[in-house]
């Protein structure tokens, strides 16, 4: 099954890596959507069909959590799975992301093993079982 993932970071290159590194994972993955804050992903979610959201935390406008917030008061978006990546790594503010209900957290820099990891945890198995990264690309560390 083809998971369609919508991508949520102020940064438009961080966009670009993570996109890159789920790609090169294996992951099956159907589409890809982009925002570059709260407010623009909560446009996408309720306009598109997605499966999962991976999110900044730190955001100009609406940031990952007030985004998660908001998900939660909507019917339809209140059950969907969400990821935080982000520089944020104290045990108090993941406590406070796991609370509101972030069902995965991964901390930047991350490698690409880590996100095909979560991913794997969270929505199931990669498309193929071939090893993902046998370009060299798993000494990147973002």
């Amino acid at each position: 099954m083809a998971y369609n993932i919508l991508i949520v970071d102020d940064s438009i290159p961080m966009r670009a890596v993570i996109k890159k590194i789920i790609k090169a994972s294996g992951f099956d993955v159907g589409e890809f959507f982009e925002a570059s804050n709260g407010r623009e992903a909560l446009k996408v979610l309720n306009e598109k069909w997605l499966d999962l959201v991976l999110t900044d935390y730190n955001m100009p406008d609406m940031n990952g959590l007030e985004l998660v917030e908001e998900m939660k008061r909507d019917e339809t978006l209140m059950s969907m799975p969400v990821i935080m990546i982000t520089t944020e790594g104290s045990k108090e503010r993941v406590e406070e992301f796991m609370a509101k209900g972030i069902i995965g957290y991964i901390k930047k820099p991350f490698t690409p093993e880590q996100i095909k990891q979560k991913l794997i945890e969270i929505m199931g198995e990669t498309k193929n079982e071939k090893q993902p990264f046998e370009n060299g690309d798993e000494e990147l560390d973002f």
